[in-house]
C-alpha cells in the first residue's frame, strides 16, 4: 500500500482500472468478428502520431490530442478500405499496420531527441501518466461505456449476423464506423499505460481467456471485464515493485490467467472423460 503515497502511482492505477475495463469490452466484439488485429493496427498508426508530435516539437500536453487525431484518421481509413475494396481483413490490417509503422519510423528519424518519450509510448510507463492523460482517459471511458450500454443489442446482432442486421434495417455501416472510432480513441489513450506494442494484447487476451470458461456472450463479456481490471492492476503493481515496463507486466498477467483457465479446462475435460469411461465399463 506504500505505493499509494505517490501521486503518479495513484493516477496510473486509476487509469489502469479504467483501461482494464474498456479495452476488453471493445475487444470482445473485435474477437467475435475475427478482427482481433484491428487494435494492433490502430496502435501502430497511433505511434505515427507520437512521431509527428516529436518532429513538430509540440508540447507534451498536446501530444495525446495529436495521437487521437492520427488514430481516428487511420481507423476511418481502415473502415473506408474495408467497405470499398475486396481485400481480406487480415491483408487490409497488415497493409495499414505496415504503413503506420513506416510513417512513424520516418518521423522518428526526422525528430531530434525525445527518446524517453518514445520508450514510454512503446512499452507503457507509470510515471508518464499525467493529470491531463487521466482526464482524457476518463472522458473516453465514459463515452465508450455509454455507447456499449445504449447499443449493446445492436452490436451483438451485427457480430452474430451482419447481413440479417442490414435486412432488419439497422444502420450497420454507421454503427461500424462509430465502433471503430471508439476503438481508435481507446487505443490512443491506452498507450501511456500499456504501450503501443501491447495494447492490442490487452484487448484480446482477457477475451480469449474468458471464452475458455464462459458459457454465454454475457458471461464472457463480464469475465473479460473482470480479467482486464485484475490483470491491469496486478501488472501495474508488479511494474512498480520490480521496476519493469508496465505494458509487459500487464500482458504477462493476462497471459497467466489464460494459461490457468486453459489448464483447468483441460484438467476438467480429462476427469470428465475418465468418469465417462468408468461409467461405460460398468
Amino acid at each position: 500500500m506504500a505505493m499509494l503515497q505517490y501521486d503518479f502511482m495513484v493516477r496510473a492505477l486509476i487509469a489502469g482500472l479504467v483501461i482494464g475495463m474498456i479495452c476488453p469490452a471493445l475487444g470482445m466484439f473485435l474477437v467475435i468478428r475475427r478482427y482481433s488485429f484491428m487494435a494492433d493496427t490502430i496502435a501502430h498508426i497511433s505511434l505515427a502520431g507520437v512521431a509527428i508530435g516529436l518532429w513538430m516539437g509540440v508540447a507534451s500536453s498536446v501530444t495525446p490530442l495529436l495521437i487521437l487525431v492520427v488514430a481516428v484518421l487511420g481507423a476511418l481509413a481502415v473502415d473506408h478500405l474495408r467497405s470499398r475494396t475486396s481485400l481480406s481483413a487480415d491483408a487490409l490490417l497488415a497493409l495499414m499496420m505496415s504503413g503506420g509503422l513506416a510513417l512513424a519510423i520516418i518521423f522518428f528519424g526526422l525528430a531530434k531527441g525525445g527518446a524517453l518519450d518514445i520508450t514510454s509510448y512503446l512499452f507503457g510507463s507509470l510515471m508518464t501518466v499525467s493529470s491531463g492523460d487521466l482526464r482524457l482517459i476518463l472522458v473516453v471511458a465514459g463515452i465508450v461505456l455509454l455507447f456499449l450500454v445504449l447499443l449493446y443489442k445492436e452490436l451483438y446482432f451485427i457480430c452474430s449476423d451482419e447481413e440479417s442486421a442490414r435486412v432488419s434495417g439497422l444502420p450497420v455501416d454507421w454503427l461500424n464506423r462509430l465502433f471503430i472510432f471508439l476503438v481508435a480513441l481507446t487505443v490512443a489513450v491506452s498507450l501511456r499505460v500499456v504501450g503501443t506494442l501491447l495494447v492490442g494484447a490487452l484487448m484480446v487476451i482477457p477475451v480469449l481467456a474468458s471464452l475458455i470458461i464462459g458459457r454465454s456472450f454475457k458471461q464472457v463479456l463480464y469475465l473479460s471485464l473482470g480479467l482486464g481490471v485484475i490483470s491491469t492492476l496486478l501488472g501495474l503493481t508488479a511494474s512498480y515493485q520490480f521496476g519493469l515496463a508496465a505494458g509487459g507486466c500487464v500482458v504477462l498477467t493476462a497471459l497467466f490467467f489464460f494459461a490457468l483457465f486453459y489448464a483447468l479446462k483441460q484438467l476438467l475435460t480429462y476427469f470428465e472423460r475418465r468418469n465417462a469411461l468408468q461409467e461405460n465399463k460398468r
